[in-house]
């Protein structure tokens, strides 16, 4: 079993059924959706803000936003 990573990301973009592109440092582009209960109390995200995200284990492209910072 793969493990999950957690990283630091920015908003790029945001993109329909609440899914966001965000930029890893290092110019790695990914997809990402909010999490958990985050997705019942969720503040819109707006490009620029900084957010943490939980990669898969299986793929990179692919995060859950768990925290905004």
């Amino acid at each position: 079993m793969k493990a999950e990573r957690t990283v630091e990301a920015t908003v790029v973009e945001e993109l329909p059924n609440a899914v966001y592109r965000l930029e890893v440092a290092g110019r790695h582009r990914v997809l990402g959706h909010p999490a958990g209960a985050r997705v019942r109390n969720f503040v819109r995200l707006l490009p620029g803000d900084r957010v943490e995200v939980v990669l898969s284990g299986h793929d990179l492209t692919r995060g859950r936003i768990t925290k905004k910072l």
